[in-house]
């Protein structure tokens, strides 16, 4: 990674509610069949707020009751949002194959911030979203973290007395 590489650019609020509400499909490239692992966590809470969530691990064959593919080139429906949960060194392959299929956005999860995959995937028309975790971002924006259901740009249970 460059050290002019500017990470906010992939952070922008907007972009990242408009990649919430606009898709209803969502790719999940690394779900894991384990309950215990984050990405698992995520697909289930996905779902579990109406996203159609396709497992992508070649390991498994059936992740959440859903069927599991190889890569992305296999998914035989239309896939708004890739989302990420591999080692950043993989990232350029899945951007491309996420521009490919023709996705709308790529989001890569906390720690997954590879360069050259945001670039690859910029210029084959992808918004792209970095290093944000799509199920915070979720409750963040769309879901239930604050009571009155705006951003208080702050990610906590404790409710501070001028809630």
């Amino acid at each position: 990674m460059t050290e002019n590489f500017d990470l906010t650019k992939y952070q922008d609020p907007l972009e990242i509610q408009r990649a919430l509400l606009g898709g209803k499909t969502i790719a999940v490239v690394g779900l894991s069949g384990n309950s215990l692992r984050a990405s698992n966590f995520v697909g289930f809470y996905l779902q579990r707020h109406g996203y159609q969530v396709i497992p992508v691990n070649p390991r498994e064959e059936e992740i959440l009751g859903e069927k599991s593919y190889g890569s992305l080139l296999d998914i035989p429906v239309p896939v708004d949002i890739v989302n990420v949960f591999r080692n950043p060194d993989a990232l350029p392959g899945i951007a491309k194959d996420a521009v490919a299929i023709g996705a709308k956005v790529l989001w890569c999860q906390f720690n997954v911030i590879n360069e050259e995959g945001a670039r690859i995937a910029e210029e084959g028309g992808l918004t792209v979203i970095m290093d944000r975790c799509i199920k915070v971002e979720h409750a963040r924006y769309v879901g239930r973290m604050h009571w009155l259901g705006f951003n208080t740009e702050r990610i906590t249970s404790v409710r501070s007395g001028l809630d």
